[in-house]
C-alpha cells in the first residue's frame, strides 16, 4: 500500500486537531481527528465492491491505475486544503470528503496488488510473493514517518503546525508519478488473460461471492480484524498517546514507531516464506497467538516513557502483526476462485479494515480519556485479538505447493 494513507494517520494523531478542529479542546480536537481516519475505512467496503467488479470484468491492472489516481488526487488535495481558521467549518468536511476517497481508491487497491503478486507467482511461491503488497503496509509507514521526521526536525514548532505537516501530503505526487510507470508497464495477470481467453469471466463476481463462498468471506474478514485495530493502534494511537498523554517529544515517538515498521517489515518477509513451507494457517496462528498475549505488557513497557522499553514493546508487537499479515495475500486469494478472486479479497480486506481498524485510534482515545489507564486500551486489543484468533482457528488451510492459483 502506498504511503498516503499513512501520512493522514500521523498528521491525524499530530496536528489535525489544532488544524481543523481548533475550536475543540486538544483531546476533543484528537477525537474527532481520529474519527476522520476512520470515516476513510468506512468507504472501504463499497471501494472493494466497485473495485472487485471491474477487477474481475476488465482486469486487475486498470484497476491499479485508476485507484492510483484517485488516492494522489484525494491525498494532494488534503495537503492543500486550508484550516478552520481561514474557511471554517467547510475544512473539516472537505478533509472528510477527501479522505472518503482515499477509503474508495484503499478500498481496492490492496486487492489489486495483492492478486497481481499472488497471480504471477509459480506453484509453491505464492506466500513469497504476495509479501510484496503486504510490506508496502510497514515500507509506506516508514516512507510517511521519514518524512514527517525530517520536516520536523528542520521546522520549529509553529512553522511545523502552520505548513510543515503539508509537505508530506503534497510530495505523495511523486510518488504518483512513479506508481504509474510503474503500473503501466506491468503485464495484466495471467490468470486474469486466461480467463479473458476463455470467456468465463463472471457477471455479477460480488454476488458469486456471497452465494458461494460466505463462509470463506466471513472467516477472512474476521482474520483481519485484529491485525488492523491493533496496526492502527501502533501506527496513529500510538503517537498521539506517547506526546500528549506521556508527553514523549514528537520526534522520539516518531522514531519509535520507524524501528517497529523496520521490525513488521522483516517479520512480514519471513512469514511470507515460511508460510510456502508450513502453510498459510500455522503462521497466522502464532501471529494471531501473539496479539493475543501482547497488549498488557505492551502498554506496561510503554507506560515507562522510557525509550528501550518502548523499543522493545513495538518490536515484539510488530512481530505478532507481521506474522498475522505476511501469509495474507496468499491466504485470501487461495481462498477464492480466480472469477470473482478481486472482488471476494478486496471486500474482506475492507470489511475487516472497517470492523477493526476503521475506529481503533478513536475508541483507543476515548478509552483511554474514560478510564484514565492504559489498559483499558490493551483490553480492547485482546478483545479485538480473540476475535481474530477463532477465526483463523476456523479457516481450513488453503496452501497447496504444486498447485497454480485455482481457475474454477
Amino acid at each position: 500500500m502506498r504511503p498516503d494513507f499513512f501520512i493522514y494517520a500521523t498528521a491525524a494523531a499530530l496536528v489535525f486537531n489544532s488544524q481543523f478542529f481548533s475550536t475543540l479542546s486538544p483531546a476533543s480536537g484528537t477525537l474527532a481527528a481520529f474519527a476522520t481516519l476512520g470515516v476513510g475505512l468506512v468507504a472501504r467496503p463499497l471501494g472493494g465492491i466497485v473495485w472487485g467488479h471491474f477487477g474481475d470484468r476488465v482486469g486487475r491492472k486498470k484497476m491499479l491505475v485508476v485507484s492510483l489516481l484517485l488516492m494522489g488526487f484525494a491525498t494532494v488535495g488534503v495537503g492543500l486544503l486550508p484550516t478552520y481558521e481561514q474557511i471554517g467549518v467547510a475544512a473539516p468536511v472537505l478533509l472528510v470528503v477527501l479522505r472518503l476517497l482515499q477509503g474508495l481508491s484503499a478500498g481496492g487497491e490492496w486487492g489489486g496488488a495483492a492478486l497481481m503478486s499472488v497471480e504471477h507467482a509459480p506453484p509453491g511461491k505464492r506466500g513469497r510473493y504476495g509479501s510484496f503488497p503486504q510490506i508496502g503496509v510497514p515500507a509506506g509507514l516508514i516512507l510517511a514517518q521519514l518524512v514527517f521526521l525530517v520536516v520536523s526536525n528542520v521546522t520549529t514548532p509553529e512553522q511545523f503546525a502552520a505548513w510543515g505537516w503539508r509537505i508530506p501530503f503534497l510530495l505523495s505526487i511523486l510518488l504518483v508519478v512513479v506508481g504509474l510507470m510503474i503500473r503501466l508497464r506491468v503485464e495484466e495477470s495471467p490468470v486474469f488473460a486466461l480467463l479473458r481467453e476463455n470467456r468465463s469471466r463472471s457477471r455479477a463476481p460480488i454476488l458469486e461471492v456471497f452465494r458461494n463462498r460466505p463462509r470463506e468471506l466471513v472467516l477472512a474478514s474476521g482474520s483481519f480484524i485484529a491485525n488492523n485495530a491493533i496496526g492502527y493502534v501502533f501506527l496513529a494511537y500510538l503517537l498521539a498517546y506517547g506526546t500528549q498523554v506521556l508527553e514523549v517529544g514528537r520526534n522520539t515517538m516518531i522514531l519509535v514507531v520507524i524501528i517497529g515498521s523496520f521490525s513488521w517489515l522483516a517479520s512480514i518477509v519471513v512469514a511470507a516464506i515460511w508460510s510456502d513451507t508450513v502453510g498459510r494457517r500455522p503462521v497466522y496462528l502464532v501471529g494471531s497467538v501473539l496479539l493475543v498475549i501482547w497488549p498488557i505488557p505492551f502498554f506496561l513497557l510503554v507506560d515507562t516513557a522510557a525509550f528501550g522499553a518502548m523499543v522493545v514493546a513495538v518490536v515484539v508487537l510488530t512481530i505478532g502483526l507481521g506474522l498475522s499479515y505476511g501469509p495474507q495475500a496468499a491466504l485470501f486469494a487461495e481462498m477464492f476462485e480466480a472469477r470473482f478472486r478481486y472482488s471476494g479479497v478486496s471486500f474482506c480486506y475492507a470489511i475487516g479494515a472497517v470492523l477493526g481498524g476503521g475506529f481503533a485510534p478513536l475508541i483507543a482515545t476515548a478509552l483511554q480519556q474514560a478510564y484514565g489507564t492504559s489498559m483499558a486500551v490493551a483490553a480492547y486489543m485482546v478483545v479485538v485479538a480473540l476475535i481474530s484468533l477463532v477465526a483463523v482457528l476456523l479457516i481450513r488451510e488453503t496452501h497447496h505447493p504444486d498447485s497454480p492459483a485455482r481457475l474454477s
